[in-house]
């Protein structure tokens, strides 16, 4: 399977974001969507995403042979800032989550077992949402999207809200996940792209640009990446 982006077009106004943005995302892959603040990154993700009408192009999957509209019930979406329900507390919410939801769930664990996952604990389980920090928010809605496991997933700058030891086991969460799965994560953070990604694709001057995945793990790489965002006409 894969997530095909064809000459994507999108502006606000008289500002042209999105100018003819095309790219490949393949089954079993992480992708850094790699950009400048401002690039249009959260954009691209809301029309993958189906939350933002593009103005041309299209957005398609590839799949035995053939060209398919996109199921947006198979895209899961990560927000860099969480939106939850604050008046339930964590869980209410995941198990409101796991009953709207469970006939989506392969292998259900208890919700015990997904709060053990991630590290949140005791009497937090049972706070208010509103009152839960802006870091175990974020593992909160991560949980939502690894219970589900949507065929493609979409992460907003995910990673940015949580401490050390939590950015790690996130980590570890996403490389597990990718497996049959397109996972599209957006990040300005260059070492995180090196870190956990296949593949990087950058978004400069509204166009997408798939870089050889070669150079990721070589000495190259970061001149690259440099070369291709250090025109300042992004800014």
């Amino acid at each position: 399977m894969k997530l095909v982006l064809e000459n994507i077009e999108k502006s606000f106004g008289e500002k042209k974001v999105l100018k003819k943005a095309s790219a490949e995302f393949e089954n079993g892959k992480i992708y850094g969507l790699l950009g400048r603040n401002g690039a249009g990154k959260t954009t691209i993700l809301n029309c993958i995403n189906g939350e933002l009408k593009y103005d041309g192009g299209r957005i398609v999957i590839f799949n035995n042979g053939k060209y398919e509209d996109i199921n947006y019930s198979d895209v899961g979406y990560i927000f860099s800032e969480p939106v939850l329900p604050e008046f339930l507390t964590g869980y209410e919410f995941l198990k409101f989550y796991i009953d709207i939801n469970k006939d989506n769930i392969n292998n259900l664990r208890s919700i015990d077992e997904y709060f053990d996952t991630i590290k949140i604990y005791g009497d937090d389980r049972y706070r208010l949402i509103k009152d839960y920090s802006e870091g175990m928010k974020n593992k909160l809605q991560m949980i939502c999207t690894f219970i589900t496991k949507p065929p493609i997933i979409l992460m907003d700058e995910p990673l940015t809200s949580l401490d050390v030891v939590a950015a790690l086991e996130m980590k570890k969460f996403i490389r597990e996940l990718k497996e049959e799965r397109i996972i599209i994560f957006s990040t300005h953070i260059l070492q995180l792209a090196m870190d956990l990604c296949d593949e990087i694709v950058t978004l400069n001057n509204g166009t997408l640009e798939q870089i050889n995945h070669e150079l990721i793990k070589s000495g190259e790489f970061e001149a690259t990446i440099m070369d291709i965002l250090g025109d300042k006409s992004n800014e």
